[in-house]
């Protein structure tokens, strides 16, 4: 079948066994490949009810059906399980390089069930999976994981390798671990590392040279070469590989919407000393590019001066910025970048660190722990990052994630997440559309299942509208889901417009891939995914925000109501055709 290998690969690592399986053609037409294809994996494969961390959890790597080819902005992968942070549907994505080596192993999907008696390896190639020992890798960072395993384990005999590694944290089972990839590349959201870490599953070596069959290749290289054309001055794409993402620093806070202060604020005083311009100033800076991209946002920053003169990372991406800078007032985007760096070294996901970092602070304030931290203060923050992954005193508390500390310290009235996961850096109250994002996304308070803020912020639709807006949202919510099935960069979303994606997919595979098509497929896979959290315990209360968040923000008193949340809501559940409460109707 066109755009696909029509297998997966299923591993045990319990007994240390694999088996090739077919896919039926007809899963493959439904739900396409990455997302959608994991998705039914996991209906089909996990416990109803599974401890995340429990052996039988399933655990998923997949490309999608565009993967390694001329496709623009396709060089990425997705990880998806059942999570540790919010015991629900767990996706999160990747780009670089090493999702080429990953589709090269020849497989629509990689599924890894069992746990492994001691450390392990995993070689994924065209025959199979080899399992090597890991003993002496474990407990080592995941720079020197990564390092190591491609070192040791590459085969000669395939051009195309990449590694995916966890580190201490993942080892530690910390409920935010992320999945890293081409040193600073972080699959990061609701834990995947956490799983590895519970099966000693300590980093997989793909490698390969297989070619997913293509129904009209002529057609696909004339597409992305027309592509290419018509977006590679595009004002967005040079936004991008100018500033990166840190230029969303100055627009949100210019909105009022840059989180501050534990979500207290949507303003921050000195943003001008954690902006990307701060970051060019502050930094030799290259811009940095995945495969088959031509916008090249990521930042390839070296500190210049100061103690941490010489410190070369990928970033620190506007997320980061935000949780650690806004929500914890550090000042200083060197310092920024140090905090980042010892997150990806030790594998956590630097919203959620940043987030707990910051309601540690507010927890000391209010008498709740007993512990040296507050706004930023640097040093106490980066101890605190080491204490999380090493499960060690306060950290053992806060590695358990959000949920847990919250009740832990009496604190449930101040925490902000939703379903376990906390929010980005878009602060709901002036951006009323992301409350709506963060309720009734599958994987918690996201961002990006919809980039919603994108509309609102660029005057699509008046950020304060409530009525009608939720079907504004479901058609950005059901095309970046098919770039999910796919799986598609988010920063090529203003180009790949239906009619875009409706090309690409058919000169790939050759399936109908209207718009018609596709929206049926965005919202049949909306209510799969819809059902399988229904069935591990999520009930319509979790659509809503924390009561935190429904308070005005004390800078500018932007507020979001319970009355506007429930309405778009209602109309959200409505055009999904499930019942008034959130459940599908059949």
């Amino acid at each position: 079948m066109n755009g696909f290998y029509g297998r997966y690969l299923h591993i045990d690592l319990t007994r240390q066994t694999f088996s090739i399986e077919p896919i039926d053609a007809r899963v493959l037409e439904s739900y396409l490949g990455g997302k959608g294809l994991a998705a039914w994996l996991l209906m089909k494969l996990n416990p109803p009810g599974v401890d995340p961390l429990a052996p039988e959890n399933t655990l998923i790597f997949a490309t999608g059906p565009l993967g390694n080819s001329m496709i623009w902005g396709s060089c990425r992968y997705g990880v998806f399980t059942k999570s540790p942070q919010t015991g629900l549907f767990c996706e999160s994505y990747a780009g670089g390089r090493t999702p080429d080596a990953i589709d090269a192993a020849g497989f629509d999907a990689v599924v890894i069930q069992g746990r492994a008696e001691r450390p392990v390896i995993l070689v994924v190639h065209p025959d199979g999976v080899d399992f090597q020992p890991a003993a002496d890798i474990w407990g080592m960072d995941t720079y020197d994981t990564e390092a190591a395993v491609r070192e040791r384990f590459a085969k000669p005999a395939f051009r195309r390798r990449g590694a995916v590694v966890i580190g201490p944290a993942a080892e530690n089972r910390v409920r935010f671990a992320v999945v890293e990839n081409d040193r600073w590349r972080s699959a990061g959201r609701t834990g995947p590392g956490a799983v590895m870490g519970s099966k000693k599953l300590k980093g997989i070596l793909f490698t390969g040279d297989r070619k997913r069959p293509q129904a009209d290749a002529a057609g696909v290289k004339t597409f992305s070469k027309n592509f290419f054309e018509d977006f590679k001055d595009h004002p967005a794409t040079q936004a991008y590989k100018n500033f990166g993402t840190p230029m969303m620093v100055k627009i949100l806070n210019t909105a009022g919407g840059f989180p501050t202060r534990y979500w207290q604020q949507g303003t921050y005083t000195h943003w001008e000393r954690i902006s990307a311009e701060a970051l060019h100033e502050q930094c030799s800076v290259k811009p940095n590019a995945c495969g088959k991209c031509f916008m090249a946002c990521g930042r390839l920053s070296t500190v210049k001066e100061g103690r941490h003169a010489g410190l070369t990372i990928e970033g620190p991406e506007y997320e980061t910025i935000y949780a650690f800078g806004g929500l914890c007032c550090i000042d200083r985007i060197d310092e920024i970048a140090h905090l980042n760096d010892i997150c990806d070294r030790l594998g956590m996901d630097t919203i959620t660190a940043g987030n707990l970092c910051a309601f540690t602070i507010e927890a000391t304030r209010r008498g709740r722990v007993n512990y040296p931290i507050d706004y930023g203060d640097v040093d106490a923050i980066a101890g605190l990052l080491q204490q999380i992954a090493g499960r060690e005193g306060i950290g053992d508390v806060l590695a358990e994630g959000i949920r847990h500390a919250a009740k832990t310290w009496d604190l449930q009235d101040i925490a902000v997440h939703v379903k376990g996961l906390e929010p980005a850096g878009y602060d709901p109250r002036p951006l009323k559309g992301m409350g709506l994002a963060y309720g009734t996304s599958d994987r918690g308070a996201c961002h990006l299942r919809s980039t919603f803020y994108k509309p609102e912020l660029s005057g699509m639709i008046p950020a304060d509208q409530i009525a009608g807006k939720a079907e504004l949202f479901l058609d950005f919510e059901s095309r970046l889901t098919i770039f999910d099935t796919l799986i598609l960069c988010r920063f090529y979303r203003d180009y790949y417009t239906w009619e875009n994606l409706t090309e690409a997919i058919e000169r790939v595979t050759g399936l109908d891939a209207s718009q018609e098509a596709l929206k049926k497929r965005a919202l049949a896979l909306a209510t799969l995914i819809r059902r399988f959290n229904l069935q591990e315990g999520m009930t319509p209360a979790d659509d809503r925000l924390p009561k935190f968040l429904h308070k005005p923000l004390t800078d500018t008193g932007k507020v979001i109501t319970e009355a506007e949340m429930e309405t778009m809501l209602a109309d959200y559940y409505r055009l999904h055709g499930w019942d008034e409460f959130g459940i599908p109707k059949d």
